[in-house]
Parts: structure tokens; sequence; C-alpha cells
């Protein structure tokens, strides 16, 4: 396929309805939340590149290095002829490793809801990769059962979520999401799960409060969008971005925080924010062995290797269907 990204489920529809209508609930409901999906339009997709480069964020290169040395092992395990999924693309800068080293690739589809970024990624990597087939789908990761490509040739699907995303789902949903995998990849399927593992919570918080201040315009870049997309008119400057590690939950918590009594229009409607009061935006789990084997063992998956980096920060976890 050589045109722009398939379209399905939930990118059929108006991007920008969807928004306003999610948007305007989570403003409504006490505590108040904006599904943390909504951060990544062009600009904020740009500000998480730009994040995964920081010299606090340790997640990127510490997963990049560990696939790096487990390529091999991961194309061997997967065996020939495979297609492989990657959940959530953006820049897909790890995927090429995996594809270097599957060289005998049926296809390649990324999954991204952000269909700029996804369009400038498969141009990228077809004039890379001129004899991979890549087949970009347009779409919500959360909800993605069902492929709209034919991928019949392939001996195995293998699925890629990488760089702890699982993290940003509850252990619910994210057992939910792999069980959706499962099913999409099939009874003799794989995936390849990258995981952010539990450790000193101030290298934690470290990761989600640069000294530059690039998360906290990420996180702020939500607001800018309203304003753009909903006619809100948030003032960028009385809000903050707000991070912290969670011990009994074992999360980070992300929010926009209001610096004063204010009160904000978006899409036509009224919301007064008191000083102090807190938007979540995104989760970010940790886990451990026996919270990865869980997961796993809740979603119909087993493990069958694990690679970590010397320090144990990350994992990068190769699962198959379980009979």
């Amino acid at each position: 396929m050589n045109g722009s990204p398939l379209l399905l489920d939930r990118a059929e529809v108006d991007d920008r309805s969807e928004f306003r209508d999610a948007v305007l609930a989570g403003l409504e409901q006490r505590p108040r939340a904006i599904p943390a999906k909504f951060l990544y339009d062009s600009r904020g997709s740009a500000l998480f590149d730009a994040i995964c480069e920081l010299p606090e964020y340790y997640l990127t290169r510490t997963e990049t290095e560990i696939l790096r040395r487990a390529a091999s092992e991961i194309a061997a395990k997967a065996g020939p002829g495979c297609a492989l999924v990657e959940y959530g693309s953006g820049s897909s800068v790890k995927s090429r490793l995996l594809i270097e080293a599957m060289r005998d690739l049926v296809a390649y589809v990324p999954v991204d809801i952000s269909r700029q970024h996804l369009d400038a990624t498969a141009n990228r990597l077809r004039r890379d990769y001129p004899a991979l087939r890549v087949e970009p789908v347009c779409a919500d990761y959360m909800t993605f059962d069902r492929l709209p490509v034919d991928l019949s040739a392939a001996r195995r699907r293998v699925g890629f979520f990488p760089g702890s995303t699982i993290g940003n789902l509850t252990p619910a949903e994210g057992t939910a999401f792999l069980r959706r995998a499962r099913g999409l990849l099939g009874g003799s399927g794989a995936m390849v799960l990258g995981v952010d593992l539990k450790k000193d919570p101030r290298r934690l918080h470290d990761a989600y409060n640069d000294a530059a201040g690039v998360t906290a315009q990420f996180t702020l870049n939500l607001l800018r969008r309203m304003n753009r997309e909903l006619d809100a008119n948030f003032d960028l400057s009385a809000f903050a971005h707000e991070a912290f590690y969670n011990p009994v939950e074992g999360r980070i918590e992300i929010y926009f925080r209001s610096l004063k009594p204010q009160t904000v229009t978006v899409a036509g409607r009224s919301f007064a924010f008191a000083e102090g009061e807190r938007v979540h935006t995104e989760y970010s789990y940790k886990y451990d062995d026996a919270g990865i084997a869980l997961l796993a063992r809740n979603a119909d998956f087993a493990i069958a290797e694990t690679w970590t980096d010397p320090a144990r920060q990350f994992a990068v976890v190769y699962l198959v269907a379980s009979p």
C-alpha cells in the first residue's frame, strides 16, 4: 500500500467531535480527567519524541539498548515469514531494530491515532526499506481488534508495544488491551512488550519532571490543543504540570494544576477551577516480575523470555499465546 493510512474504528469518526465530547465529559466529572491519548496531536507527538532524548528520561535509551542486544533473539523466536504489528507506533525508531533483524517480514503494520505522525513515519520507512510492505492503520489501539489488511501470507503475527505504554493503562485496561491483541494476533501470535520496572522513586520523579521543562510543555500542550480546536481560552501561564510517584499504587501520576481561582470556557461551556485543582492526564504504572507475570497470565499470554538492562530499570518481554 503506497497511499494514506487506512482508517479504522474511532479514527473513522470526526476527531474533533470525539475530542470535544471527551474533554467536556472529563471536565464535568469529579475528579476531573482527560484521556491521555489526546496528548498526542502532531505537536504533542513531536514533544514526546523530544522527551525521549532527555537525559532524565532513561526509558527510551534503556529500552533501545535492550532491543539492540535482543533483536536477533527476538527474530529467532518469531521465526521467518512474520508480520510485525506495532501498537502506537509514533516515529517507529525502535521498530527499525526489529525490522532489520526480521529481514523476511511479510509486512509491517504501524497503528497510531495521529494520522499526520503516521503518514510521516510510513513515508520514511518506505524510503528506507523499499522492499518492505508497510501498511499503516490510523486507529485507537485501545479499540483496535481487527486488521483491515490481508496478512494471510504471514506465518505468524508479532505484536510490538514498546515504550512502557502498557504503563499508561490501569492493570485492568492493560489486561483488556492484551486480550484484544491476543485475539488479533491469533493462536500462533506473539507480543514484544516494553515494561518499565519499579525502582528508586527519585529516579522516577526526575524522569517526569525534567529540568528543561519539556514534559511540562507536553502536558500543557493539551490546553493549547483545546484552545485551538475547541475554542477554549486557557491561559497556559495560569496552569502548571504536576507529576509524582504514588508508591501505594506503583505509578507516576500526571496532572495539569490551576495556579489560581479561574473560569475557563471550552466549546461554549464554562468551567470554574479552584486554586490548586488538578486535572488528571496520564498514569504510568511500574511493574515488578510478579506484576508482569500476572498481567500476562490474565490476558492468556505466557512469558517466553525477558531481557533487562544490567541495572534492571526496564524489561522487554516476549509473550506467546497460551493454549
